[in-house]
């Protein structure tokens, strides 16, 4: 502000407003946007709910100066985008064989190893790395038409339980008209959370469990049942491909021919026994093997991954995430997310909705006497 329009504008008023505006945010959000997100919502051809959790770093409020860690300092975030898209159908399946990189030993094994690093939240890195805009790059590229086309994008961010996140998810998808669409896919990893959102409020979705979170599982498997040889690999790649095709009910069976002759674990087994990953992967893949028909997801013209998601989880850390990033537990955190994923929205709900509140230019704030009259 003072580089561009010559006001000193100090760190507490700055932080001052964002509350306020974060606050306001969940408000209008709760009032479904009413005189803020005003005109007709049409109807997409392709509508799109991707879920997944993030993480944000929070400090104690009220102890004065530096960071005082809250009891986690690393907190949860539920983040949910709605995409309304556009594709075509076929009567077959419009893209067989699977892409080049699942074909690729060290992608394949990048992606295992951050898999891994999510599931048990051990990172703790400020910034994306460099290849997160691999994802980027690739939506840029002209992609088959079977493929969704990104149209519109709005965004959901807070730290809400899921009970109420999810409620907060069906109120954008109502007033998006997602409801009324032709074709609806709700996609997201395997983490039983997310199903219950599914299940709860986007039953009439089709479900998707991201293909890359399942080639992870099953990098793992190929690896638990042959080592690290050349018959490990050509494992992958052929229940990858099977996988790909939509065929995983060969792929559990031939994993549970495995668990029969390594043996169950104990019930004091580590997670690193090879007995006990293997059951969790063959667990995995029998809790979400309805939600893995990829096959008629391609002729569907519906998506296949959750890549929209992660790559909006990564434009939130831009602002969020960075290196030495504090914020109060839980109004700053949660101010921060409402004003984040407002300017991320294709809708620009946040200029909207900051041109239409009081002590903008044109409006005046109501004197304190009126306010507490009201």
């Amino acid at each position: 502000m003072a580089r561009a329009c010559g006001l000193e504008i100090s760190p507490n008023t700055i932080e001052r407003i964002c509350l306020d505006v974060g606050h306001d945010l969940m408000e209008a959000e709760q009032g479904q946007w009413k005189s803020v997100l005003t005109g007709e919502v049409p109807v997409p051809q392709v509508a799109i709910v991707e879920f997944d959790g993030g993480r944000i770093r929070t400090r104690q409020p009220g102890h004065g100066p530096g960071v005082h860690l809250s009891a986690k300092g690393w907190n949860e975030t539920k983040n949910a985008i709605f995409v309304s898209a556009s594709s075509s159908t076929s009567d077959v399946d419009p893209d067989p064989e699977p892409p080049a990189c699942f074909l690729d030993p060290d992608h394949v094994a990048k992606l295992t190893e951050k898999a891994k690093i999510k599931e048990t939240q051990a990172a703790d890195d400020s910034l994306p790395d460099e290849q997160d805009d691999d994802e980027s790059k690739r939506d840029r590229q002209i992609d088959p038409p079977h493929k969704p086309k990104r149209l519109l994008r709005t965004v959901l961010s807070s730290m809400k339980n899921s009970r109420q996140f999810g409620k907060q998810m069906s109120r954008e998808a109502k007033r998006r008209r997602f409801n009324e669409a032709s074709r609806k896919a709700f996609v997201a990893d395997g983490l039983s959370c997310n199903w219950s959102i599914q299940e709860t409020h986007f039953s009439d979705y089709t479900p998707i469990l991201d293909f890359v979170h399942a080639v992870t599982y099953l990098f793992i498997a190929s690896s638990v049942c042959y080592g690290h040889d050349e018959t490990a690999w050509c494992t992958y790649c052929q229940w990858m491909r099977s996988t790909w095709c939509g065929k995983i009910e060969i792929v559990i069976q031939e994993l549970r021919e495995h668990q029969d002759r390594i043996g169950l674990p104990d019930e004091d087994a580590s997670e690193d026994d090879p007995r006990e990953q293997l059951r969790r992967v063959i667990s995995y893949f029998e809790n979400n093997h309805t939600r893995m028909c990829y096959d008629e997801y391609r002729r569907q013209g519906l998506p296949t991954t959750s890549a929209w998601i992660e790559s909006t989880i990564k434009e939130m850390n831009y602002r969020i995430k960075g290196t030495e990033m504090f914020w109060n537990n839980p109004v700053g955190a949660e101010a921060i997310l409402q004003i984040r994923s407002a300017t991320l929205s294709d809708d620009d709900r946040l200029v909207r909705f900051l041109t239409r509140r009081p002590g903008q230019a044109k409006l005046r704030r109501r004197p304190a006497a009126q306010n507490q009259a009201a």
